[in-house]
């Protein structure tokens, strides 16, 4: 079955030669009811807008951006491109217009397809900057957008089975599939290009480890427009898994409760906010409940893979997962069988609480540039550690240099960056070791730790190294600060920016009969200060006398991806948020004690 799949198109025969039976092999939402689609439907689809793209004079080699959110329209597009030999380049509907202009104009896009009228009205104005567009297509209905069934309807009139077949014959599992521009958190965006066997090694290889059927379903709201979802996308369709698509983050609660998803992939923060919600849930609770849940709750945060049980603690968790546990199962559907977390750390207690409840985090690691798992965490007795992310994947080299960067090797590595041979030569050294440009730790049993990136880490004044991401994620796990980056490059003390969880600080604030008006008024009351530097002062006991947050500033807005402060895998941009809070950082720094 695995030789089959040679090139990611390849999916569309197994599905049909396999899954034929299913009717829901994508879902989505319209007007209060899941529309579904079976895998002719797939099928057809996908060989009309070959066809239809091929009518427009489109050939192998060239580009057609997207800009769409997740739905089965992004599979019929990107299949349509790819049996052509069609590059898909996807991008973030969240980017400026002045990284989009860039894309559009670095990749020389023939043709961009959008969703709909909000995405027209945020890239209007750049679209006759573009010389190589040809065209515009929504999925949804704009004015003055030819809508993409034009294409399809084209592709009906002068589909060819055995022209389309000959079109197919010529592409290879080197050429490449897709470009995905990495938003970075500083400079231009770069374009990564990912082959056809980049991309297959990596799902058929992670396919191995979890146990789905084809009775199961997956929820799917991270952005297609990344390789993380997307790759997860193609191992679903790989393994028969039925993939709905959520409406909005906004409605993932309900659209779990509705859909009972065995899987879907998750950022580790929102893994923490539903953590943060339970913690919230259970401070409403009064005498024995109240106790009975924080027992639970602690006991969960302290959960081991231990092989040898007492009968005390096996009494225990049978207590608490049928009157705690069982709740928590419910609240994601109940029929949960595995969470896939990657992007960032997740916080240890959090993942301990998860597993402890019977909901597998199963933890990765990797980059766009390694489309994208390098490690990961498995199912087997010996496959999982808290605190890592996981073993080193079977196709792949891993090692740690001198100077401690994970640099890796194999078959999901990417061919390299368009259009950047100067990039190209920095990341790739004379062995074709690629620097992932992060700092990590690999243990006795061979799982992976990462510490830091290398070109965040910063010295002191007083010429200490200060790693600032393992000072932030011990800052982000009170359940009182949301977010925190950590300064004090050539200065003599680390200090901090914090963001606090406004919505914990309001249940707090509640509990506690204290008024909580605005989040602006919250960050300059003493009480409030006075509780939220007991938790930085908590910390600091902690930390190494160097890595000591001497002073710190809180914020009254949140980071975002529209606000600029994150980029659209959600992680800090740094060099933006300094420069957005320089003047803060200044007066943290005016009386250097």
């Amino acid at each position: 079955m695995i030789s089959e799949i040679s090139r990611i198109f390849d999916l569309i025969p197994h599905l049909e030669e396999n899954y034929n039976f299913k009717e829901d092999l994508f879902a989505r939402k319209r007007k209060d009811r899941w529309v579904k689609y079976s895998s002719s439907t797939y099928t057809y689809y996908a060989d009309r807008l070959s066809s239809g793209f091929l009518s427009l004079g489109l050939k192998k080699g060239e580009m057609i951006a997207t800009i769409i959110h997740n739905s089965p329209e992004f599979n019929f597009l990107d299949m349509g491109m790819m049996q052509i030999g069609v590059t898909h380049v996807p991008i973030y509907p969240t980017l400026s217009e002045k990284d989009i202009l860039f894309i559009l104009k670095d990749c020389k896009a023939k043709i961009l397809i959008i969703s709909n009228s909000d995405i027209y009205q945020h890239i209007k104005q750049i679209l006759t900057e573009i010389e190589s567009l040809m065209d515009v297509y929504s999925i949804e209905t704009v004015s003055g957008i030819k809508s993409w069934r034009e294409i399809v309807e084209s592709g009906k009139k002068t589909f060819n089975r055995n022209l389309l077949q000959e079109e197919k014959k010529k592409i290879t599992n080197d050429d490449i599939a897709t470009i995905i521009y990495t938003s970075g958190t500083t400079g231009k965006p770069k374009g990564v290009m990912l082959s056809h066997q980049n991309i297959i090694s990596n799902f058929l290889t992670v396919s191995q480890i979890p146990n789905f059927t084809s009775a199961d379903k997956a929820l799917s709201f991270l952005p297609l427009c990344h390789i993380y979802e997307r790759m997860l996308n193609y191992m679903f369709q790989y393994m028969g898994v039925s993939i709905y698509y959520a409406e909005s983050i906004e409605q993932i609660s309900e659209n779990i409760h509705e859909v009972k998803p065995a899987v879907f992939a998750a950022v580790p923060r929102l893994l923490e906010k539903i953590y943060e919600k339970i913690v919230m849930k259970g401070r409403t609770l009064s005498g024995l409940k109240k106790i009975l849940f924080f027992n639970a709750l602690h006991f969960a945060e302290n959960w081991e893979f231990a092989t040898r049980k007492t009968l005390i603690y096996k009494l225990k968790y049978v207590i608490y997962d049928r009157l705690i546990f069982k709740k928590w199962r419910e609240a994601l559907g109940n029929n949960v069988k595995m969470i896939a977390s990657g992007g960032a750390s997740l916080q240890p207690k959090v993942c301990r609480t998860f597993w402890a409840a019977k909901i597998k985090v199963m933890i990765g690691y990797g980059l766009t540039e390694t489309s994208p798992v390098i490690t990961v965490t498995d199912l087997s007795p010996k496959g999982f550690k808290f605190g890592t992310v996981g073993k080193v994947l079977k196709n792949t080299e891993l090692k740690i240099t001198d100077d401690g960067e994970i640099v890796c090797r194999g078959a999901g590595v990417m061919k390299g960056y368009w259009n950047r041979p100067d990039r190209n030569k920095e990341v790739f050294d004379n062995e074709g070791w690629f620097h992932t440009g992060d700092i990590g730790v690999l243990d006795n049993d061979g799982f992976l730790s990462i510490t830091d990136r290398k070109k965040e880490v910063f010295k002191t004044s007083g010429g200490k190294y200060i790693a600032p991401q393992v000072i932030e994620s011990k800052l982000v796990s009170s359940p009182f600060i949301e977010q925190a980056l950590v300064v004090g490059e050539n200065q003599k003390y680390p200090a901090a920016l914090i963001v606090p969880n406004f919505e914990y600080l309001r249940s707090w604030c509640k509990m506690k009969e204290i008024s909580y008006k605005t989040n602006g008024t919250a960050v300059h009351n003493n009480l409030i200060k006075n509780r939220l530097d007991r938790e930085i002062e908590q910390i600091n006991e902690i930390l190494g006398q160097s890595e000591k947050i001497k002073r710190w500033a809180y914020l009254e807005h949140e980071w975002g991806v529209e606000s600029g402060e994150l980029s659209p895998t959600l992680k800090l941009r740094r060099k933006f948020i300094i420069t957005k809070n320089i003047d803060i950082i200044r007066e943290l720094y005016k009386t250097q004690g």
